[in-house]
């Protein structure tokens, strides 16, 4: 049996989607609704029961699943790199997942989580997953600093030889449809792309960065998957892991693969970027995934342009938005 939380999010729902697809249905959803559109994420999805986040601590504590549980992926966060109630990301970033990786080493049960790019802050320190460099890090803003707070927590404790966490870099793909600004630059894009023929990006306020070059390690939905699953099959492999390309490129370069989905003459656009977020920017990104090969996860090819293509043609012209469609 395993447990994903974060089961009706973006990286969460692309995960029990793949695991069907491999013929796995022993799975226990935990997540929460709200008001949002998120139901439509696990339609077509096939697992033993979904529970509610508020109550998993007591499910696990009594249901007669529980006892299945072999692992644990633990997706579910508040993900808002914006939110300022600090208090907030406290309880559901760190406590709460101090509290699920408590349970699953008392129970001997697999543990792999999810941590974030942002920890790397501006990126001064670089973006090596070596742990004698996470005491060192800095992040930009309350969220990372959450999952900082987290990986450090796994640290201190030594428990990175038990657990799993995996920091994700920039996910974009089928299924974000949900995430309003915190969807990827693609989505966000495409609208105005498709209407109106032109794109609008961030100036640069860096000197010897021109306008668009800022640059990210953007990694597709079914990549980020791939090595979520990799963790999940190869149980000796503990620790903290970056989780991306290995590759960095442009948001200029996110724009021609826009527009070539799109079959039009790419126009780029700048603005100034808000002052609040100058401060708070990552202008490059580039996951050093040596670790991840040493432990066994195989070297990849460069898709990125392949990938923002496919992605606008076959799933965001359609206007389907939603996973069931993603084993195109």
């Amino acid at each position: 049996m395993i447990l994903i939380t974060g089961a009706a999010g973006f990286i969460g729902s692309a995960v029990a989607s793949a695991l069907n697809r491999q013929g796995r249905t022993d799975l226990l959803l935990c997540d929460l609704f709200g008001e949002q559109e998120r139901w439509q994420n696990i339609l077509g999805l096939r697992y033993k029961q979904f529970i509610h986040r508020d109550v998993l601590f007591e499910y696990l504590n009594s249901a007669p699943y529980a006892g299945a549980i072999q692992t644990i992926i633990h997706l579910g966060a508040c993900s808002d790199t914006t939110m300022a109630d600090m208090d907030f990301l406290l309880e559901n970033n760190v406590n709460y997942s101090i509290k699920l990786c408590q349970w699953a080493l008392q129970h001997d049960v697999r543990f792999v989580y999810a941590s974030s790019a942002a920890v790397y802050g501006d990126g001064s320190l670089g973006f090596s997953d070596n742990d004698e460099i996470t005491p060192t890090l800095r992040p930009l803003n309350k969220y990372g600093f959450s999952k900082w707070m987290f990986d450090m927590w796994v640290l201190e404790n030594g428990y990175q030889d038990k657990v799993a966490g995996l920091r994700y870099f920039n996910v974009f793909g089928p299924n974000e449809y949900h995430k309003g600004e915190m969807a990827s630059v693609v989505f966000r894009a495409f609208p105005l792309a498709s209407a109106e023929g032109r794109i609008r990006l961030f100036e640069s306020h860096r000197p010897g960065i021109d306008h668009g070059e800022q640059a990210r390690d953007f990694i597709y939905i079914d990549e980020a998957v791939a090595i979520t699953l990799f963790f999940l099959n190869n149980p000796p492999a503990n620790g903290i892991y970056n989780t991306g390309t290995g590759r960095a490129h442009s948001f200029n370069e996110l724009a021609q693969g826009l527009f070539e989905g799109l079959d039009k003459p790419p126009v780029i656009e700048y603005f100034p970027m808000p002052e609040e977020l100058r401060e708070r920017y990552q202008y490059f990104t580039q996951a050093d995934i040596s670790r991840l090969q040493r432990a066994g996860y195989p070297p990849s090819q460069d898709r990125f342009k392949e990938c923002v293509v496919g992605y606008v043609r076959d799933y965001l012209l359609p206007g389907c938005l939603r996973l069931q469609s993603i084993s195109k």
